[in-house]
């Protein structure tokens, strides 16, 4: 059931880039998906994939309010934290954290350490 999360999460990247949903660029997306490594290792479970599609709903309105924050009282204080990566994260879970973080206007991953960690700079009020 994973690895169909993990192919569908590939594919739905696949459209984005690319915007075409002909038969062509289905089958290039299928082949291009199962060709990218990591597709077979799926130690994480249903109710990790579901928690962070619930994180994902939860983050679009905290987004648009972090949006009208910033317009209406300027945020000048910026800094530079460590998030650790939670426990037994497959590749598109860790791509979905990343989506999350950098999603809010306030914070995005500067880099991803192989050690478990993400490097996030925010931004706050002064």
């Amino acid at each position: 059931m994973i690895g169909y999360l993990n192919l569908i999460l590939r594919l739905t990247i696949w459209f984005l880039l690319t915007d075409d949903f002909s038969l062509a660029n289905i089958v290039i997306g299928l082949v291009v998906c199962f060709f990218l490594p990591g597709l077979h290792k799926t130690s994480s479970s249903l109710q990790d994939w579901l928690r962070v599609f619930g994180e994902i709903i939860v983050a679009i309105p905290q987004a648009y309010w972090e949006a009208l924050e910033m317009i209406f009282s300027p945020h000048i204080e910026e800094e530079f934290t460590l998030e650790r990566v939670k426990p037994q994260r497959t590749s598109g879970l860790i791509f979905l954290d990343i989506f999350l973080i950098t999603f809010t206007p306030k914070t995005i991953v500067t880099k991803y350490h192989e050690h478990g960690w993400y490097e996030v700079h925010k931004i706050k009020r002064s």
